[in-house]
């Protein structure tokens, strides 16, 4: 746990960095791209399927029921737009941790390496293919176990416990490869993710409990049409920063798990200002 906490204050103090804070400009500005323009074509074809769906079932009344058994009563009106921007955020998270591996990781990984790790020897055990191949192939299963834990909605607190640990799965598999890419072995990288599962699906659960506030700036869009642009625009940017912390963190700690496997001693390091 020290040093799950060590790395966390290394990346707090590093995410200050100037050229830290420019590698969100990138992603930021390729989601906001991407997405704009899927939303733009596809938002509404999706709420009207989803609407003529709930109308030809008798849906709204069953879920006009349910949201009023939570005191939820208020949302039945928009509960269409809700399911369509909930069915799409994962989708958008993983656009945003595709285009951290691809522009922001390998610039991470530079940084903190030549300025902590300068003695650590690049195995190049990882590749972009594999990063890319990592994050769908990980992505895939996300889906499938989100999906099956959709009926645990049904109990907020089992929900929320559930999609915590979920989400911390799928950041601590995506962003500990991206982090170890260029230095460890594969199996290196495959004896730290077996031997440092824990730590690292704790640092993916915090990071992943922090991504729930432009989660729901991204779900509070569609309770106004003339904000939502600016809300989704705004969350995407607060998920490309905190992605870009929880690689920082899972940069600092992974390096430093393959220093103590290598058995590495008396490496340089920079005092914490200088992060």
């Amino acid at each position: 746990m020290r040093n799950v906490l060590n790395s966390y204050g290394r990346a707090l103090l590093s995410q200050l960095h100037g050229r830290i804070l420019l590698l969100s400009v990138a992603p930021f500005i390729l989601s906001l791209i991407l997405w704009g323009g899927l939303l733009y074509v596809g938002l509404q074809p999706l709420i009207d399927s989803l609407h003529a769906l709930f109308t030809q079932y008798d849906f709204f009344r069953t879920s006009g029921q349910v949201l009023a058994t939570f005191g939820l009563g208020v949302l039945k009106a928009v509960i269409v737009p809700l399911i369509a921007m909930f069915m799409l955020l994962p989708l958008m998270i993983l656009t945003a941790l595709i285009f951290m591996g691809l522009f922001a990781m390998p610039a991470i990984g530079r940084h903190i390496g030549g300025r902590h790790f300068p003695q650590l020897e690049k195995k190049h055990g990882g590749s972009l293919v594999g990063s890319v191949g990592t994050s769908l192939a990980t992505f895939l299963l996300f889906i499938v176990a989100w999906l099956v834990m959709l009926p645990l909605y049904a109990f907020p607190p089992a929900a929320l416990v559930g999609q915590a640990v979920l989400w911390g799965w799928l950041t601590y598999r995506v962003m500990a490869y991206d982090a170890m890419a260029d230095y460890a072995s594969v199996d290196e990288r495959h004896a730290i993710m077996r031997e440092q599962r824990w730590p690292l699906l704790a640092i993916g659960m915090v990071s992943g409990a922090a991504g729930a506030v432009p989660g729901l700036l991204w779900m509070g869009g569609v309770m106004s049409v003339v904000f939502f642009p600016f809300l989704a625009a705004f969350a995407i940017w607060l998920y490309v920063l905190i992605f870009i912390f929880t690689g920082l963190w899972f940069q600092y700690y992974c390096l430093e798990a393959l220093a103590r496997l290598r058995g590495q001693r008396g490496m340089t390091d920079v005092a914490p200002a200088d992060a």
